[in-house]
């Protein structure tokens, strides 16, 4: 199932050029340019606090979005550079690149953890300490997953989750592929590492 693509709502600009990109920054939009997809490029313009409110919310030049412009089909894009101002560090113009939907694209795809109630490690008070909420994937554009699911059935205390352990959805593949890396561990709740610590004192002290 794919995943909900957000919207990225621009407007087309009349104008290009130094000339017509100061006119747009001046009226609070921010200048910008849609290219590939085997189309003729199309200069942009996005409003300014719209722009800056999803490059603070993180992953911009890692999000597929659905850019719609009046005028033309709505078209999935991903954002391929965002020119700053040099003192201000506020966006000044952005680069789309049109992608096909057999296109290959790295994003971050949300982890749910699934039969927590079947983990004896839960059930005896270890807690599951997710060290990725999210995991970089390698997908197609066309068949985005909305998320990757960790079973926890079966684990107990002490056990981790490697991303060797999920079933990726098909034609995924991670981008990290050099290490087996973590995406959660089921601890030992605080009071029990402290009363294991506790005797293993003891058993020093015995000794």
């Amino acid at each position: 199932m794919a995943g909900q693509i957000p919207d990225l709502i621009a407007t087309e600009r009349a104008g290009t050029g130094k000339g017509a990109a100061r006119q747009a920054r001046r009226e609070n939009l921010v200048p910008g340019v849609v290219y590939g997809g085997g189309a003729d490029p199309i200069a942009i313009n996005i409003k300014f606090n719209e722009l800056l409110k999803r490059l603070k919310a993180g992953r911009f030049l890692s999000t597929l979005f659905n850019l719609q412009v009046e005028g033309h089909e709505d078209v999935r894009v991903i954002c391929r550079g965002v020119q700053r101002d040099v003192v201000k560090d506020l966006p000044i113009h952005v680069d789309l690149m049109r992608l096909r939907r057999t296109s290959r694209v790295n994003l971050f795809i949300p982890v749910e953890f699934i039969n927590d109630e079947a983990a004896p490690g839960i059930k005896r008070g270890g807690v599951l300490t997710v060290v990725r909420p999210e995991v970089e994937l390698e997908v197609t554009a066309g068949d985005i997953p909305e998320k990757i699911t960790v079973d926890l059935a079966g684990l107990n205390i002490g056990d981790i989750v490697h991303i060797s352990d999920v079933t990726l959805p098909e034609g995924a593949k991670p981008t990290i592929r050099d290490r087996d890396f973590v995406i959660a561990n089921i601890s030992a709740p605080s009071g029990l590492r402290s009363a294991d610590a506790e005797e293993e004192g003891e058993e020093e002290a015995a000794e």
